[in-house]
């Protein structure tokens, strides 16, 4: 039973690769990476008010749980970005690669409620695990609080807050503004390290200092 989920949560079909792509719009590189990079995919579960004692959320009213089964332990995230641009639920992806797993979600967030478009902003893994250590906790009393806290989960400290109030999406964007800045402080750090004229030096360390200190406030 995968990730501890209740039994009557489980699905187990599998899905063709080309049901994906066959009567869609799809460019020859995302079907590449279909056929490169993925053996075969099963729909495991299916979380909603039907299967579990939880009720809809505004925002989120089923969480798929689909297992990809990799032909190599990379992956394209383009893959997944497809996959939940052509699904209007949310999707736990667990990828399995020579017996070892991984588990994926994306911060999926509506554009469109009523049209039930959605886009995914980021992906959020786990290490690689033994099956055993497979285990997600369904926390919250409607699906909207349940899918905030399976990304908390899997994220881990990346979207860890001392604010008790942080919304997910505020959590979400405070990581990406921790990634910007570690970008620029790494940008900045090599032009140092090249740069021969000690007055650049000056101005440009002195310009890291201030970004560190943006990085330690936040």
């Amino acid at each position: 039973m995968m990730l501890g989920l209740p039994k009557a949560t489980e699905f187990n079909r599998r899905i063709p690769k080309a049901k994906f792509y066959e009567n869609i719009n799809i460019t020859t590189f995302i079907k590449r990476l279909f056929v490169d990079q993925i053996k075969n995919i099963y729909w495991r579960n299916k979380i909603a008010s039907t299967t579990v004692n939880l009720i809809d959320g505004k925002y989120v009213t089923e969480i798929e749980v689909f297992e990809v089964n990799l032909n190599n332990s990379q992956v394209d995230i383009e893959l997944f970005k497809f996959i939940d641009s052509v699904i209007p639920y949310h999707i736990l992806y667990i990828l399995e690669y020579n017996g070892k797993y991984q588990v994926w979600i994306g911060y999926k967030e509506s554009t469109n409620i009523e049209k039930k478009i959605s886009k995914v902003d980021r992906y959020y893994h786990t290490n690689w695990l033994e099956e055993t250590e497979l285990i997600v906790k369904l926390e919250g009393l409607n699906l909207d609080d349940v899918y905030e806290n399976l990304v908390r989960q899997i994220a881990g400290d990346k979207l860890q807050s001392d604010n008790s109030t942080e919304s997910l999406k505020q959590s979400v964007e405070r990581d990406k503004e921790i990634e910007t800045l570690k970008k620029q402080i790494s940008i900045l750090q090599n032009k140092i390290r090249k740069e021969k004229q000690l007055n650049k030096q000056i101005d440009m360390n002195t310009e890291l200092k201030k970004l560190r200190n943006v990085l330690e406030q936040i």
